[in-house]
């Protein structure tokens, strides 16, 4: 966090309960889940610089898959899993894993070696079916969770979904930052974004909010912690 931002509630990697499991929320913007051995991640947008060449001729410098793809990979590493979940809008389009430099798709291949991984169905990727490895699903119970892209508009308990990349906003002494965050209530939680393109939607934007009409705890990716912040501390865009 940025010098003079002082929150009390910090750690590198909290841990939640939610729907009676463990959450171990990982600062790389994944979530670890021990007692399944099982990472998650959300939204990833590999091949989104490519995207955007082929349909606009709007250049972004071709490197994002590689540096998502080097944050995966050390993850990986860290926790050694049993099982990974993408949860959804992995590649920014159907065509995404056809545009993939050989050397990024030979990573994915090695990181999904032994390893039961799991391709959950986004809105930007529902038509890949085949051809990166891995299976495919719309969505993924784990114990009394239920792992999907999009959260769902109705009270849930035990969802872990993604979809809206939300970021949370602090302001204090003249200063703010805004960074990618988990969100929670202890009922259900949306995860960040971990693509290094994929942007960011504040939480105090009504599509997040009013996914917790009860209010909501933040938990801000900072630079080596994460900022655990209540609603009323964050700030709008």
């Amino acid at each position: 966090m940025a010098a003079g931002l002082r929150l009390e509630k910090t750690s590198k990697h909290p841990t939640l309960q939610l729907a009676g499991e463990t959450l171990v929320l990982d600062l790389c913007g994944g979530l670890w889940l021990p007692e399944h051995r099982t990472l998650i991640v959300s939204d990833l947008h590999l091949e989104k610089g490519s995207s955007y060449a082929a349909r606009s001729g709007q250049f972004l410098p071709p490197y994002d898959t590689r540096e998502t793809l080097a944050c995966l990979h050390e993850a990986v590493v860290r926790h050694d899993p049993a099982r990974v979940v993408a949860l959804g809008d992995s590649f920014h389009d159907a065509r995404g894993p056809e545009r993939m430099e050989p050397g990024d798709r030979a990573l994915v291949a090695a990181l999904q070696e032994g390893r039961d991984w799991v391709w959950i169905a986004g809105n930007h990727d529902a038509a890949v079916s085949e051809g990166i490895g891995g299976r495919y699903a719309d969505a993924l119970t784990l114990g009394g969770l239920l792992l999907r892209h999009e959260p769902s508009p109705e009270p849930v308990t035990g969802e872990i979904a993604g979809h809206l990349h939300p970021c949370g906003k602090v302001a204090m002494r003249g200063r703010a930052v805004r960074r990618r965050c988990f969100v929670t209530d202890g009922s259900r939680l949306v995860m960040p974004a971990f693509g290094a393109y994929a942007g960011g939607l504040n939480v105090r934007d009504k599509a997040i909010e009013g996914l917790f009409p009860k209010g909501f705890t933040a938990h801000l990716l900072g630079d080596g912690r994460v900022f655990t912040i209540g609603r009323a501390q964050l700030a709008r865009d």
